[in-house]
């Protein structure tokens, strides 16, 4: 007998957490179209506006034309197509690594990723706000997961101490955390790594492209060499297309091609997104000035929802979170939002613990200054029509 799935949705909305699709008529511009109206989107992670840009647009049209729409098969079957080589090579030179492997999408990544790099007795230790396809993938794996507080290096440090010795153990952690905006902190957490002989896995799909001085994610931010660390990615947020990718060694490239089920058993992505991204890493390392586009944006942003006296997550990135803490309020704020003009989906458990429901909204350089003011002065008004301050 199949579940009841109409009283399933009936609890979730009575609880206001149901969640529905929208259909966008336009593309992931700063303004969009949803039922025939115009909205002022701040809800993309489109941080550098490249999921636009017309040197991507180009790329992609003339690799389908030489390539065509899909890959055909899994690269290990199949082939590899020149495009994916030439993604992996820019990646790993972008990165400053010996090699890179691409997958389909970011979650697939990190389920390719986490379970290849540890057996049955190994222990990952991942913190508690990590994103779901990192908590999937350390449950996927054999080994014994721990969740750490946090940001907690206190907590980290007592769990590494306390675990058999030479167990095998990965430290996994965001680098920029998705829903709270906010920064591990990296060399703290490498440090104990290398103190304890554990391995630093860092999912940095929000920081590449953002973060350090040439946007090549929070490694380069805090200085730290990446030979020193697993990473992976998006090619989604700030590289404006799709798919992920894990950089470090050539040996760990070669592992992976031989042991991540995710890439083994999985269609390769299309070739024309790996020429697009190809041509977004160009883009990103000869036009900074998008970057600081993109933070002078955040920084007015931020500085004015600050002044409104809006309780915001201790964020370091173009993700500014507004609490509310319950969904109905939300909910509530986001419909007031629609209608004025403003798309800022409510973002609900279970994506966020209880009671900390909020509006999550990230910034793009392509934003003008005018919609910010008119964003700033809509939420000010919804702020006092609700009485949230």
């Amino acid at each position: 007998m199949l579940p009841n799935f109409e009283q399933a949705l009936k609890e979730l909305e009575f609880q206001h957490l149901r969640r529905q699709l929208r259909i966008v008529e336009s593309s992931s511009e700063t303004t969009i179209t949803i039922e025939g109206r115009k909205l002022i989107s701040m809800a993309s992670n489109n941080y550098l506006g490249l999921a636009n840009h017309s040197a991507l647009k180009q790329a992609a049209i003339k690799a389908i034309n030489e390539w065509g729409v899909g890959a055909g098969a899994a690269r290990l079957i199949s082939g590899t197509m020149r495009p994916h080589q030439q993604l992996e090579e820019d990646l790993a030179h972008f990165k400053q690594v010996e090699g890179a492997l691409t997958f389909g999408t970011g979650y697939t990544t990190n389920l390719g990723l986490i379970p290849s790099l540890i057996d049955k007795g190994g222990l990952i230790l991942a913190d508690r706000y990590c994103h779901a396809s990192l908590i999937e993938a350390c449950r996927l794996a054999k080994a014994t997961l721990r969740v750490f507080h946090h940001n907690g290096q206190d907590h980290l440090e007592k769990l590494l101490k306390k675990r058999t010795k030479n167990t095998q153990t990965l430290v996994v952690t965001e680098g920029v955390f998705s829903m709270d905006g906010d920064l591990a902190p990296l060399p703290d957490l490498l440090q104990l790594c290398q103190n304890h002989g554990a391995t630093l896995v860092i999912d940095d799909a929000h920081g590449t492209g953002v973060m350090g001085p040439n946007g090549r994610g929070t490694i380069e931010h805090f200085g730290l060499n990446p030979a020193d660390v697993v990473q992976m990615g998006t090619l989604s947020k700030a590289i404006g297309t799709s798919g992920g990718y894990v950089a470090g060694t050539t040996f760990l490239k070669e592992f992976l091609i031989n042991a991540s089920k995710a890439f083994i058993y999985t269609t390769a992505p299309p070739p024309a997104i790996a020429a697009a991204a190809s041509t977004a890493l160009q883009v990103i390392q000869q036009e900074p000035g998008r970057r600081q586009r993109l933070w002078d944006n955040r920084n007015y942003l931020y500085s004015e929802l600050r002044v409104m006296g809006f309780q915001l997550t201790n964020t370091q990135s173009p993700i500014l979170p507004i609490i509310v803490k319950s969904s109905e309020t939300a909910l509530k704020m986001a419909q007031a939002l629609d209608k004025a003009g403003i798309y800022i989906p409510a973002i609900r458990p279970p994506t966020v613990p209880k009671n900390s429901s909020r509006l999550r909204l990230t910034i793009s350089s392509e934003h003008r200054k005018e919609q910010l003011m008119f964003v700033v002065k809509t939420i000010q008004k919804i702020q006092k029509e609700l009485k949230l301050a």
